[in-house]
Order: structure tokens, then C-alpha cells, then sequence
């Protein structure tokens, strides 16, 4: 795995950030955090100033891979990120296993967004798929597992879904995990676009 860079003008979220990112560096000025090449860089949305896409754009010029945190994360600044080239964004002080999940899938090469962000941005995707094409891409899957497909096509979280359906979160998530690899897609972004 690549070396992860956090850079924070927030000494508490670098604190934060170092118990999930163990092997870590951390920085605590622009230059220095400038001089990362081919790195996994996290970073605290409001401490790049006010250059923050010329920041974002040397950055990724130089081959890093970047996971931009921030305290208020909203659905604007992630639609900009993300046409900049950003693989993930999310909320500063979110779970640790979700700063886990962000990077594993960020270093994969994957898109990663706060779930919130990700229900969000797939109920505001246009259906185009008459209700026979959507009965045909869904053939491969169980009764179940089509319910849950729906479901998340329609912005439900897994919790949601769980209570809806009166089964766990885990089996949601399990029940996710088989339709993206029955259907060959990769996460809830793909498959409101395949469905929809």
C-alpha cells in the first residue's frame, strides 16, 4: 500500500486521524504536505485554505490519491471534489471504520462518499429503464436480493432497508455485496445507474 500523508491545521483531527492511520505521516504545513508523490493523502477540507483547488491540482498531479474530510460535508463541495479528480469525501470525525473503509476503497481506485452523500446523490439520478428492463437486469438475483437493489436504488441506507425488511444491517450488507458481484458492479452509485 502506498504511504498515507494526513494534513490538518486541526491538531485534534490529525490526533484522530493518527489512531486510525497508524503508519501514517503527518504534516502540519502546506509545503511539506506540497512535496507528497505517490501518496495516499487525507486531508481537512478547511485547512487548505482558500487555494483549495490549486492545492487539490498539485496534488494530484503528482500522483497521489486523495480522501478530503471535512466537518460539514455537503453534497456541493462533493460533486466539485469529485469533478476535480477526488476519490472520497466525507465527514471529518466519522467512525473509524468508516475512515477505514474510505481509504481501502480510495486505494483500490474506487470513488468513495459519506453514505449519506451516496443515498443522497442516487436518489437524484433519473430513471430511464422501463419496469421490463428492470425485471430483466435483475433476473440473476434471489426475491430477496431484489428487494434490497430496489431499495437502495430508491436512497434507503442499510439500516433503513434492515428495519424495513426485518433483518440485520450485516445481512443487508451481505445481501449488497451479492448483487455487486452477480451484477458486476462495484457499489450503490453503479448500480442506481445500471437500474435507473
Amino acid at each position: 500500500m502506498a504511504q498515507v500523508v494526513l494534513y490538518s491545521d486541526d491538531i485534534t483531527l490529525i490526533s484522530y486521524w493518527e489512531k486510525v492511520f497508524i503508519d501514517a505521516k503527518s504534516y502540519d504545513s502546506i509545503e511539506m504536505l506540497l512535496q507528497s508523490t505517490n501518496s495516499v493523502v487525507v486531508v481537512n477540507y478547511s485547512s487548505l485554505g482558500v487555494n483549495i483547488r490549486l492545492v487539490i491540482d498539485e496534488l494530484l498531479k503528482q500522483g497521489n490519491t486523495l480522501l478530503v474530510l471535512d466537518r460539514t460535508p455537503s453534497l456541493q463541495t462533493a460533486r466539485s471534489l469529485l469533478a476535480q479528480g477526488v476519490l472520497g469525501y466525507g465527514n471529518a470525525l466519522m467512525k473509524e471504520s468508516f475512515l477505514s473503509h474510505a481509504l481501502e476503497t480510495i486505494t483500490e481506485g474506487y470513488v468513495w462518499l459519506h453514505p449519506e452523500l451516496t443515498s443522497v446523490l442516487v436518489m437524484q439520478i433519473p430513471s430511464h429503464n422501463s419496469l421490463d428492463e428492470k425485471i430483466q437486469k435483475l433476473e440473476k438475483l434471489s426475491k430477496r436480493e431484489v428487494e434490497v437493489a430496489e431499495l437502495l436504488c430508491d436512497g434507503y441506507t442499510y439500516k433503513d432497508i434492515a428495519q424495513k425488511l426485518a433483518i440485520t444491517p450485516r445481512t443487508v450488507k451481505a445481501h449488497a455485496t451479492n448483487i455487486y458481484t452477480k451484477l458486476h458492479l462495484k457499489d450503490r452509485l453503479e448500480l442506481a445507474l445500471y437500474l435507473k
